[in-house]
């Protein structure tokens, strides 16, 4: 986007937001926050919710608008002066005591100096609209994030509910076969330390599901202990782009690089401002003197007739070292702006190595539980049961096959939120999604 570009669309907002009348303080926030969720409430409306709710986003939305008005300010010419004299004791003068005097004065900036002006206030228009595109895509990741952990959390405790009533079964058995003398009393201990841990996971799951909704309620502005009912199963779909494909949208749209390429333009357009800086301003103005009679046998003609002139100044830049100096600073300016950007792209190309390969490593985690390893626990368990029926096992072959599954069904669990939270994160980084095509992400 070209700096002109920028400024004409500064300019065009500045008008819309004058011509619809005084910025009036926006109330959705807290009308949003009290609203009730859609049961079951799916990643979309929590994130719908939270665009409208969070004031986090209301603050870089003022903020946005409060930069495009700086547009206005920064283009207009300073204010003009107006000075007073007022002499107690008049100045007699040929046509008598100058009794005070007034100065309108206006200074103007050398020409093309406002534009240059207004190209730094449009970058800082532009920066301030990007900040706001980042903090609702940082909302969106923190929101699939925080429900995919809270998901995590429901799905752990209905796996451990069931995992203790399945372990409270086989400790009646295990006291059954204990007094049949088909069981040791090991047997019977083990089965009810297990259950022991259980109710413990049952608690620690309760209190970090209460946690999460805080978290979850915090980015929707709502109270810590607002109640979040059933949540939708989440919709997780797979990259469709390849790595070096998400390291060249991320370097176009990842909202920190463009950032970082607006600071460059920022600060090619101050040092273009500081030039105009090393030329001379001018300034006019209107003189006027208030004259009274004069105090003599005979006054001339034009006695007691006011003073009227007309001034003309100019600014001076004379101070060569410090003219230098300011364009020293602002080159060096643009040097760091444009290391930071090659440092920006440089750390996304890596991030999104290192959450790609978390992401990919999550995927095989729930391939490898889903299709093998639970299968296998559930067949092994089955047969352990069957053994310790007919007398071919002991009965802790059965309560550690048991274990087993839980632990497998608690690992795919985990393994299906991190791939959730991970593909939140590289989408993050490449500032859109990576499982669906350009134009359908704006379609939705």
């Amino acid at each position: 986007m070209s700096t002109r570009f920028r400024i004409i669309t500064a300019s065009i907002i500045c008008i819309f937001l004058l011509g619809s009348g005084p910025l009036q303080a926006e109330e959705p926030v807290a009308e949003a926050s009290l609203a009730p969720l859609p049961d079951p409430a799916a990643v979309s409306d929590l994130i719908a919710r939270a665009y409208d709710a969070n004031p986090g986003i209301a603050s870089a939305r003022a903020n946005w608008r409060a930069t495009v008005e700086q547009y206005r300010v920064a283009t207009g010419y300073p204010d003009p002066q107006l000075m007073v004299t007022y002499f107690p004791e008049p100045i007699e003068t040929r046509l008598g005591p100058q009794d005070w005097n007034a100065v309108l004065s206006q200074m103007i900036p050398f020409p093309g100096k406002l534009s240059r002006a207004g190209e730094v206030a449009a970058a800082d228009a532009e920066m301030a609209r990007v900040k706001l595109d980042m903090a609702a895509r940082n909302l969106a990741v923190s929101i699939r994030e925080s429900f995919h952990e809270l998901a995590y959390i429901r799905t752990a405790k209905r796996i451990a509910g069931e995992e203790l009533e399945l372990v409270n079964h086989l400790r009646k058995v295990s006291e059954t076969a204990h007094a049949e003398d088909r069981a040791t009393l090991n047997d019977v201990v083990r089965a009810q330390s297990q259950i022991g841990q259980l109710r413990y996971d049952r608690i620690l799951l309760e209190e970090l599901e209460a946690t999460e909704v805080a978290r979850l309620n915090e980015l929707l502005n709502r109270p810590p202990d607002a109640a979040i009912g059933e949540l939708a199963a989440p919709e997780i779909g797979s990259p469709i782009y390849s790595l070096q494909e998400i390291h060249d949208m991320a370097e176009a749209q990842r909202e920190e690089i463009r950032m970082a390429r607006l600071a460059e333009d920022k600060s090619a357009a101050k040092r273009e401002l500081t030039r105009y800086d090393n030329l001379p301003d001018f300034k006019v103005g209107v003189f006027y003197a208030g004259i009274g009679e004069p105090d003599a046998p005979m006054p001339p003609d034009d006695a007691g007739r006011d003073a009227v002139g007309i001034q003309f100044g100019v600014s001076v830049p004379l101070w060569l070292g410090k003219n230098r100096g300011r364009a020293a600073r602002d080159e060096a300016r643009l040097e760091m702006a444009r290391a930071d950007t090659t440092a920006r792209i440089n750390e996304t190309r890596t991030r999104i190595r290192e959450v790609y390969f978390r992401l990919q490593n999550a995927r095989r985690l729930i391939d490898l539980y889903g299709g093998e390893l639970i299968p296998q626990a559930m067949n092994s368990m089955e047969l352990a049961e069957t053994w310790f029926r007919e007398k071919e096992a002991s009965f802790s072959d059965a309560v550690e096959a048991q274990s087993v599954l839980y632990n497998f069904r608690l690992s795919l669990a985990r393994a299906r939120a991190d791939y959730g939270q991970y593909l939140a994160r590289l989408e993050r980084l490449a500032g859109r999604s990576v499982t669906q095509p350009a134009e359908e992400e704006v379609d939705r």
